[in-house]
């Protein structure tokens, strides 16, 4: 793999849905945040449950790679709160998609360039 070869995620909204059901967790009806490449970014006083965040992290670098369009994890796209009393749903969309350098994100010394943060304008 040479260090210029490229690769692209999606980036994701994670919003809060209730559709009626009701909360037992704080959960609050369109509440989200996004994630792009590997960071989650919260709009300022947006909160998410700790437990919530737990269930859901598994799922999103999966849900960030591409899939089969046959593939559940291209047409699933809620999750249940871990709290098997709660209502809150948590929906993940695909937004954009973000081009990424292997040698950008690699952790491989013989292989690193610029960290793609500081590339970033």
């Amino acid at each position: 793999m040479s260090d210029d070869t490229e690769f692209w995620l999606w980036d994701l909204e994670v919003e809060t849905v209730l559709d009626g059901r009701t909360p037992v967790c704080r959960h609050v009806e369109g509440e989200a945040f996004r994630v792009e490449g590997e960071a989650l970014v919260f709009p300022e006083g947006a909160r998410v449950s700790m437990y919530a965040l737990a269930a859901l992290l598994p799922l999103l670098p999966a849900k960030q790679r591409p899939t089969d369009p046959a593939d559940w994890m291209s047409t699933d796209a809620e999750v249940a709160c871990p709290d098997p009393h709660c209502g809150g749903r948590f929906r993940i969309r695909r937004t954009a998609r973000r081009t990424f350098s292997h040698a950008a994100t690699t952790g491989l010394p013989d292989r690193r360039g610029t960290p793609y943060w500081e590339d970033e304008a």
